[in-house]
């Protein structure tokens, strides 16, 4: 069973227009816009591509939102399909999108401000070493939150409001979320990099070696022998098993990337101390991933034992994300784009989840072999920042195409490009996102100048 086999909900009926569903008016308030069609907000030459973005809009985005709910005092934001909860990874993509229409700043101001309610409510139950986590699904109907999820998930929410903040300029949603998302930062290196190397590792206080797991890409070969153990100076008597002993190179390269959207964020509100707070930790990180998780060999970062610091002889999914944090030096990143034109990475829909070689690869296996739209994303976007614009446009084409092809889906198989999971997931909006950022060569999509006069 995966971390998200739970609740069935059926989605928000169709939706045309912003605006024609009377839960989607209450949803953003009395501010919000009028009646907007997507096709007034972007545009494209391919009608193909823009019946494919409208689906995406329809389904991947406004089909997400919800009004309060249980523990959800505020908007919130679901994943689809049967996750029926506001998760961090999911729920970054949707706001991306959602930011892009007008008088929707308080509806994005709900959705996050459900995480700093939650902290508040963990933080009166918890001794002070566990304060200020963000749990990585906030669900509804949980009556028992403080034992399930006792996990948290990628740490990205920093870049998901910085991408927010990129469209609609809200400060108003900085001021209320920074103190509150730098404290979450600053739990995540206390129970995360308990070695203090500046390496990310996974873990629950379940002490479930699995819900440590799910705190990154769930069934990752990286962590097949990942182990729980006690906190390796801490001697509480209420210490548990709870610390992974394998620092994944995913969730550190993903937390540097927060910790660089969080020093911009706090330079727009004109903090420089909390600044240079995070700039320490982004050179100290860097550092120990340039350090002790690059190979060469394997042309990417790999990740490694938390005591002894010994490589993990697999490259994942998780390899990659550096790309994007800005971890890589440029003969690093060239050496990563070589790798990545290999038959190790080079399944007709790319980008695998792991080396293909590897003998647990399959093609449909989750996390194990196949194709995320997400990650794709973040890879080719990475890619194109360091220069290899070709091969991020041929990683963004292949994507898109096989959206065109079998439509919006959780995940791929990575030979076929048969959906896998959940259809129009929220996260795959990020299909789109590849050709609203540029990444693609062959599909685009741009929002619509205003008419003069």
């Amino acid at each position: 069973m995966n971390r998200r086999t739970f609740l069935q909900t059926s989605l928000v009926g169709s939706l045309a227009v912003l605006g024609s569903s009377p839960l989607t008016t209450s949803l953003l308030g009395s501010e919000g816009p009028a009646l907007i069609d997507i096709r007034s907000l972007l545009e494209s030459e391919d009608p193909g591509v823009m019946r494919l973005v409208q689906d995406i809009f329809r389904e991947c985005v406004l089909g997400k939102l919800r009004p309060p709910e249980g523990t959800l005092k505020r908007q919130w934001i679901t994943a689809g399909g049967g996750f029926y909860g506001q998760w961090i990874w999911d729920t970054m993509f949707v706001l991306d999108w959602l930011a892009l229409l007008p008088g929707t700043q308080q509806s994005i101001r709900d959705v996050f401000q459900n995480y700093w309610d939650f902290q508040v409510r963990w933080n009166e139950r918890m001794p002070s070493y566990a304060r200020d986590m963000v749990p990585c699904m906030i669900e509804p109907k949980n009556t028992d939150w403080l034992k399930y999820p006792a996990y948290s998930q990628i740490p990205i929410l920093a870049w998901g409001m910085e991408r927010v903040y990129q469209r609609n300029h809200d400060k108003e949603l900085l001021k209320q979320g920074l103190p509150s998302l730098e404290r979450f930062h600053e739990w995540y290196w206390r129970e995360r990099d308990v070695s203090q190397v500046g390496l990310i590792a996974v873990g629950s206080y379940s002490g479930v070696v699995q819900h440590a797991r799910f705190e990154t890409f769930d069934y990752e070969c990286n962590l097949d022998s990942l182990q729980l153990t006690r906190h390796p100076t801490r001697k509480g008597a209420d210490e548990g098993a709870w610390y992974g002993d394998v620092c994944a190179a995913g969730n550190t390269a993903y937390l540097i990337m927060g910790e660089n959207s969080l020093v911009r964020l706090a330079e727009a509100v004109g903090d420089k101390a909390m600044a240079a707070r995070r700039k320490l930790r982004i050179k100290k990180a860097t550092a120990a991933m340039r350090r002790y998780m690059w190979d060469e060999r394997a042309g990417t970062f790999l990740s490694v034992k938390r005591d002894s610091l010994e490589k993990i002889p697999v490259a994942t999914i998780g390899s990659w994300m550096a790309l994007m944090a800005g971890v890589p030096t440029k003969a690093m990143a060239r050496r990563m784009a070589e790798a990545l034109r290999t038959e190790h990475w080079t399944t007709p829909l790319p980008v695998p989840t792991v080396d293909r070689k590897d003998q647990r690869w399959k093609s449909d296996s989750y996390w194990r072999g196949d194709v995320w739209p997400a990650p794709n994303y973040q890879i080719a976007t990475g890619l194109a920042r360091y220069g290899h614009k070709d091969l991020a446009a041929d990683i963004a084409d292949k994507s898109i195409a096989n959206a065109l092809k079998n439509g919006v889906s959780e995940h791929y198989d990575a030979v076929s490009g048969k959906p896998l999971g959940v259809t129009f997931l929220g996260m795959s909006c990020s299909i789109a996102t590849l050709m609203l950022d540029g990444l693609s060569r062959n599909y685009s999509i741009r929002v619509r100048r205003k008419q003069a006069g």
